[in-house]
């Protein structure tokens, strides 16, 4: 019995149907085929990747001071915190103990770890860190570091500033008591009221200045340069300290001359060089006679160190007193302290902006002739800093 040409038809349509379904079957197992070895090879590749690629990036988002050395102890890669804190010079780990730290890690194949007190800067100040070394899987050992000076340092100077504090304190808010009651007892007699509200007002003032400065110190102790540090150009440091000492330099009837050539680099925190120069230049300022001139020069000096100098022709420091007016709150002449409106913390602020930043500040001074003060800082050398892009 034949079948009817309907029925053929039938046949023939399920045939096509069932062979788009296998063909759609058949199509979809080898994309997902080609698909797993796709993946497959994507994995391999991303574990075949260079160990160097995969910690290059973890040291572009690590925070604390990180570095890669090589089979001879060059460094492969380094953080900008590394930079911050002295490890590397010249693509070389400089320190022994951070060097003997990497060889044991090396040696053993195991994680190691230690704490370290590591000579840096221009003045060789003592840093203490906490170090850990671990050996990858191409043979490259890497290194981070803690920098935990400040923590060691803090119960010390926390006790000393207390006392400091509580005693300056004490002068302005006392003082503006006893003139705000000679104030409400000079009432009725206009010229001492004047004079009253001059006093407190000049009080007032000086206090607020204390208060400030004390802040800015706290930030400064508070502050991690390693993880804000960034390339600086030093004349716009300078040109932005004397931008804000004009208004004092003009009410003083002092000239401010600026020789600062562009170019001159470092590593660091604009904000708190910034700070440091401004308190130099306002120290000149406030210490100078009226008519006088206050000059501010860059050079750079032998060894890659960056000097900045601000020169006054003032009263000048007698040599007792050079070495201590670095301290905070002391005062080589407080009668003139008291006159300029002085908080004794415009000097340990520019010393301490400057040991974060690895540098140093130093003076010549002579009574009568004036002095120079200087803050040097080493000079960066922007082929050790990896481009962050």
């Amino acid at each position: 019995m034949s079948e009817s040409p309907s029925v053929k038809n039938v046949n023939a349509s399920f045939a096509i149907l069932l062979a788009a379904v296998l063909g759609f079957l058949v199509g979809g197992v080898l994309v997902w085929v080609l698909a797993l070895r796709t993946r497959k090879a994507e994995l391999e590749a991303v574990a075949t990747q260079p160990v160097q690629e995969t910690v290059a990036y973890l040291l572009d988002v690590l925070a604390t001071a990180g570095v890669v050395v090589d089979g001879s102890n060059h460094v492969v890669r380094a953080t900008t915190g590394a930079q911050v804190l002295g490890l590397v010079q010249n693509r070389i780990l400089i320190h022994s103990s951070l060097v003997e730290l990497v060889e044991k890690a090396r040696i053993s194949g195991n994680p190691c770890e230690g704490e370290f007190e590591l000579s840096t800067g221009l003045r060789n100040d003592s840093v203490w860190v906490h170090a850990r070394a671990a050996l990858l899987k191409d043979g490259n050992v890497l290194l981070t570091v803690e920098d935990e000076t400040e923590s060691k340092r803090l119960e010390d100077t926390r006790r000393d500033f207390v006392a400091n504090i509580s005693h300056e304190l004490k002068t302005p808010i006392g003082a503006i008591s006893l003139l705000s009651e000679a104030l409400v007892d000079a009432a009725d007699d206009a010229t001492m009221v004047k004079k009253f509200a001059g006093d407190l007002f000049r009080e007032s003032r000086r206090l607020a200045s204390l208060v400030q400065d004390i802040i800015q110190l706290s930030r400064l102790q508070s502050a991690d340069i390693a993880k804000n540090a960034h390339v600086i150009d030093l004349s716009g440091v300078i040109s932005e300290g004397v931008e804000r000492n004009q208004v004092l330099a003009e009410r003083r009837h002092v000239r401010i001359s600026s020789d600062a050539p562009a170019g001159v680099k470092v590593l660091g925190d604009h904000e708190m060089l910034t700070m440091a120069v401004k308190n130099l230049i306002e120290n000149a300022i406030l210490y100078s006679d009226e008519g006088s001139q206050v000059g501010i020069g860059l050079r750079i000096e032998p060894d890659d160190i960056a000097a900045i100098s601000v020169t006054d022709n003032g009263v000048g420091i007698a040599p007792e007193h050079q070495e201590r007016i670095f301290e905070r709150f002391y005062r080589a002449d407080p009668s003139r302290s008291r006159q300029t409106g002085g908080t004794g913390l415009g000097l340990s602020i520019v010393k301490h902006v400057a040991l974060n930043h690895r540098g140093d500040i130093q003076v010549f001074s002579r009574p009568g002739l004036g002095s120079t003060f200087t803050l040097r800082l080493p000079i960066v050398n922007e082929q050790d800093i990896e481009d962050e892009e």
